[in-house]
């Protein structure tokens, strides 16, 4: 399986719904978060077996930045399966 990326110039506010987003659609792997410089904050790895209760630490830690940074770049790390 492949990995294609995503990248989301996202307000601090919209943060934590996109990821929620991202989330439930189930086939993200890995989520990076970038302050406007294009520095990395954050990066957080999600398994197939993480899910509702297991996501709330992910998803506070999510907000928590997203509260401090007025604007950031989420780039999501998605499986793409090459199977046609």
């Amino acid at each position: 399986m492949a990995s294609k990326k995503e990248e989301y110039v996202l307000k601090g506010e919209d943060v934590v719904k996109k990821v929620s987003e991202l989330i439930k659609e189930g086939n993200a792997h890995k989520i990076t978060i970038k302050n406007p410089r294009g520095e990395e904050v954050a990066r957080f790895s999600l398994t197939l077996g993480v899910m509702g209760a297991a996501l709330a630490p992910v998803l506070a830690a999510i907000g928590a930045i997203a509260a401090v940074l007025t604007s950031c770049t989420v780039v999501v790390e998605k499986k793409e399966d090459n199977k046609k």
